[in-house]
């Protein structure tokens, strides 16, 4: 078990914080009077001071808590072990669920200006407060469930007007998730339902892509003909790299089943470090085709996390 060695706000965001004597947690936002309270993921950022020792050591001896923008500064717990979806508790009530590890900086704030260095981008842990309370100095901290780092981490999108309006229930979705876990041994982050909006499409793709740390997003439905079929143009719009061979083969083995597999315009693609597949929207149809690209999936994703070993039969790693 570790402890809170320091609370810290800031009034606005790419400022430096400045540590409190107590702070209120509150549930779906943040730390009260915080500019990073709010509705969205990065509520409440946290870094170990063991590596804030190591830049005092490193020739910045003057950093004090909150100097990084941290919320809070952290001792005796490993931060970069956990893995999205691992969950904290600060003191006797706050819990906090992890949401992303390390962020992008575009360009570089007033913070790696006025410290000389940031380490928030490598080092910095982001969560979401799912049980508010007050939290002060000297508080335990205590990791109530360990998600490893290593575990791949998945997002599941299911694309129907009809689920996303409640008339039907989504069967595609969870039976992708647990195909993910059972096969992969991923960690399934979220399973979301969207309308066939190209635009919604799009923004929570490029929103799972862009800093949550997640190695892959599937979609299921929207990849026919039909009018409202959109998925394959909100995917080919935010991918960076495509990757015709996964769509290829789903479609290659769902056409020894039916002819309509031809029909099928999955577009699958790289955007940053997120692989997105593309899956039809039947239950059987997306898991069908999910398994056509297993075998070579959990490589795949190892070269996306940077394994630098050649491309030979598989032999171990992800879904081993």
């Amino acid at each position: 078990m570790g402890k809170v060695e320091a609370v810290c706000v800031s009034a606005r965001k790419a400022q430096k914080k400045k540590p409190l004597p107590s702070a209120l947690f509150v549930a779906d936002s943040g730390i009260s009077g915080d500019a990073h309270a709010g509705a969205w993921h990065r509520q409440v950022s946290l870094l170990a001071a063991e590596h804030i020792e190591r830049m005092r050591e490193a020739g910045l001896p003057n950093l004090a808590p909150g100097d990084f923008a941290e919320n809070v500064v952290t001792r005796g717990v490993d931060l970069s072990a956990l893995g999205l979806g691992s969950r904290l508790r600060l003191g006797a009530e706050v819990e906090l669920e992890v949401t992303q590890r390390g962020k992008t900086c575009h360009r570089r704030c007033a913070i790696y200006y006025q410290a000389g260095d940031c380490i928030m981008p490598t080092r910095g842990v982001f969560a979401r407060v799912s049980q508010g309370g007050t939290v002060v100095p000297g508080d335990s901290l205590e990791v109530l469930e360990e998600i490893s780092c290593q575990r791949l981490q998945a997002v599941v999108l299911t694309i129907s007007d009809r689920c996303s309006r409640g008339e039907t229930a989504d069967t595609a979705g969870p039976a992708v998730g647990r195909l993910l876990e059972s096969s992969l041994g991923a960690h399934v982050y979220a399973i979301r339902i969207l309308p066939d909006d190209r635009d919604q499409i799009a923004d929570r793709l490029k929103h799972y892509c862009d800093g949550h740390s997640i190695d892959l997003v599937v979609t299921a439905g929207g990849t026919g003909f039909s009018p409202r079929d959109v998925t394959p143009e909100a995917v080919a719009s935010v991918i960076h790299r495509p990757a015709p061979g996964l769509d290829e083969a789903m479609r290659r083995a769902s056409a020894e089943k039916t002819p309509y597999a031809m029909l099928s315009r999955s577009v699958s693609g790289i955007r940053n470090d997120t692989l997105i597949v593309s899956l039809p929207g039947s239950e059987r149809g997306a898991t069908e085709s999910l398994e056509a690209v297993l075998p070579a999936l959990g490589h795949g994703l190892a070269k996306l996390r940077g394994d630098p070993s050649d491309c030979a039969p598989p032999r171990g790693g992800f879904g081993a």
